[in-house]
């Protein structure tokens, strides 16, 4: 488990090959929808035998917790960058309604600019990560930390929960001392948070399943309302997925909508989709290629998703830079959602991958103070981030 945890594909293809299972326990798959759900599986394996054997691996633990990054260039950079998105956050919650205080079902309507002010107030997941990984102050960091998970609760953005919990977890995961085991604990109990924040929110926002019409199989029938929730999210993208390939269904509008910014709305409700059930519209990371290119496009899509996945791994290996973390920390999240719905072939996705690079030059750009201190202060220095 420890190894996997290097492997780029770890991320990918095994997320996929557990949507998958549960799709096949969740459902009692129409026959020609197995085309579908299998392929998807099939794509994940090779990928996952591939890597194997050639794919890159990110650094050690050691190697990731021996980085500090307290007082550094980019922990200023990227606490100036935390500010102007906790800055956002305050307006997003100040000038517009609050869903979770005001109507849960407000949650999706954004308009009146407030779309401008969501595409930064998005970007909260990494208030966590910066926080653990740039604060020395407790108060400071835990504003931080807190922030990241409350704003995405308060308007029942439950993607944000999970990213922010996720983003935490997985820096826990890759800095902890070698010599000890993953930190089980945490981990379970930021997976418990945000299960019971998603089901929770979902019966919030959504109501009661009762109104969904699917092939449930008996097992999904017979376990508890919030336990239904997650297992529907988990499989809805996979059954979409085969369902709509079996029904031979093209528009590339949505494709285009996705990348191209203001082209169009990339929402999937009442439109005319043939989905099985309007009412869940979610799809895999692959459905809007699936739609445009059919299985071709959905295959190229999802190695090429592994390909941007390889390649923060790569940047993260050469320098272990923070801003080369945040990228890395975004491309595995995108990759363990990839599928539940669309959000690494999005402009916005991308705009945050050139933001974190501009950082990044920025960053070294800036005077180092450390260059004018004398050597023996810059080894005492060195020894101390070694040790802390």
């Amino acid at each position: 488990m420890k190894r996997l945890l290097l492997w780029p594909s770890a991320y990918l293809s095994v997320p996929i090959l557990f949507a998958c299972g549960v799709t096949v326990l969740t459902y009692d798959l129409p026959n020609d929808y197995w085309q579908g759900v299998l392929l998807l599986a099939a794509v994940a394996l090779v990928i996952l035998f591939f890597d194997g054997i050639a794919g890159p691996r990110l650094p050690t633990p050691q190697l990731l917790r021996l980085r500090s990054y307290v007082g550094t260039r980019e922990s200023l950079v990227g606490l100036g960058y935390a500010g102007m998105v906790l800055l956002f956050c305050l307006l997003d919650l100040t000038l517009f309604p609050v869903p979770l205080l005001d109507n849960p079902s407000s949650y999706a309507t954004i308009e009146g600019g407030h779309e401008h002010i969501r595409h930064i107030s998005d970007m909260c997941w990494t208030l966590p990560p910066i926080g653990w990984l740039c604060v020395r102050s407790r108060w400071l960091r835990n504003l931080l930390i807190f922030a990241g998970i409350a704003f995405p609760i308060l308007v029942i953005d439950r993607n944000r929960i999970f990213a922010s919990l996720f983003s935490l977890a997985l820096v826990a995961a890759l800095r902890r001392d070698e010599a000890r085991p993953l930190p089980w604990k945490l981990i379970v109990f930021l997976g418990l948070l945000g299960g019971s924040a998603f089901s929770v929110l979902g019966m919030l926002r959504s109501g009661s399943l009762d109104t969904v019409s699917l092939p449930f199989s008996a097992m999904y029938r017979a376990a508890p309302e919030g336990i239904k929730w997650l297992l529907l999210y988990i499989s809805a993208g996979p059954y979409n997925f085969g369902a709509i390939l079996a029904k031979h269904y093209g528009n590339a509008s949505f494709l285009v909508n996705q990348l191209v910014p203001l082209s169009g709305s990339i929402a999937t409700a009442g439109t005319d989709i043939p989905l099985d059930a309007p009412n869940i519209n979610v799809g895999t990371e692959f459905f809007p290629f699936l739609m445009a290119w059919g299985a071709y496009g959905a295959v190229a899509s999802i190695l090429v998703l592994y390909g941007l996945m390889a390649w923060s791994v790569r940047r993260v290996a050469a320098s272990v830079s923070l801003f080369s973390l945040l990228i890395f920390l975004r491309a595995t999240y995108v990759c363990v959602m990839s599928p539940f719905a669309p959000q690494a072939y999005t402009w916005t996705n991308f705009g945050f991958i050139g933001l974190c690079l501009v950082m990044q030059v920025l960053a070294a750009w800036l005077p180092n103070r450390n260059a004018a201190l004398p050597i023996r202060m810059l080894s005492y220095e060195s020894d101390t981030h070694a040790t802390r």
